[in-house]
């Protein structure tokens, strides 16, 4: 039997998705605890790999089994074996075939930025704080700037060994909750590069700031030039929203 797991995870206190030796990982977690409860050698497959400290709202994992475990039980199971920062909300049965992070055709992160003055210890670790006057047109001006497709080689880590950067950006957008002094950035694409997400928004806060002009990112973009562009945001500010098959 194929399981497909739809779940939600607080990354605070982990190193990332993937299961790295001697250190604690959301994979890591998953692939213990179904070995527990299928009692044989489980490998789990992710959507694909969040950062050290990144959180999720809906990752999508897979793993293959010969238990017959119904799925309400596996899923009852697995919950009272993980702790309380990683929940599966969803269990279904799904072809042999599928594969989480294969068969996928879109991605939405969310990265959430406080422009508070103090950040509230219960925001802390979910925004990046960043309390600083910012021209929030421009930084909207540049989201729309990257739409479409592109080698993303500008805002991927120059260590990647990824073959193609080239993706396909379906939305880039930004939400403003001046009430909450909130700046929700939304981009959702075909797939997305190492510290992707966290590069281009270092970069519009830099456009914010007035340090880099709003057009000056297609430049970036045409460069490929990861120098050219900002700092790598803090990886607490950002959220898996949704993956979409």
């Amino acid at each position: 039997m194929q399981f497909r797991l739809l779940l939600e995870y607080d990354g605070t206190d982990y190193h990332g998705w993937q299961v790295q030796p001697g250190l604690d990982t959301i994979q890591g977690r998953l692939t213990s605890v179904s070995s527990e409860v299928t009692q044989e050698p489980i490998h789990v497959h992710g959507s694909g790999r969040t950062d050290a400290g990144t959180h999720a709202l809906a990752q999508v994992c897979n793993f293959l089994t010969e238990s017959k475990i119904p799925v309400e039980n596996l899923k009852k199971a697995m919950n009272s074996l993980l702790p309380p920062s990683i929940r599966i909300n969803a269990v279904d049965e799904v072809p042999l075939s599928f594969h989480a992070r294969r068969d996928s055709v879109f991605k939405h992160y969310r990265y959430r930025i406080s422009l508070s003055k103090s950040c509230s210890p219960f925001q802390y670790a979910y925004v990046h704080h960043c309390p600083y006057k910012l021209d929030l047109q421009k930084m909207s001006d540049a989201g729309e700037r990257i739409l479409g497709v592109h080698d993303f080689s500008a805002f991927c880590d120059s260590d990647s060994e990824v073959e193609s950067k080239v993706r396909y950006l379906l939305s880039s957008s930004f939400l403003f909750d001046s009430p909450r002094n909130l700046i929700e950035y939304n981009v959702c694409a075909n797939g997305f590069l190492h510290h992707m997400v966290r590069n281009l928004v270092g970069t519009f806060l830099e456009i914010g700031k007035g340090r880099i002009a709003s057009e000056e990112i297609t430049n970036i973009l045409e460069s490929k030039d990861r120098s050219r562009a900002g700092r790598t945001a803090p990886a607490k500010g950002l959220f898996l929203v949704k993956v979409g098959y």
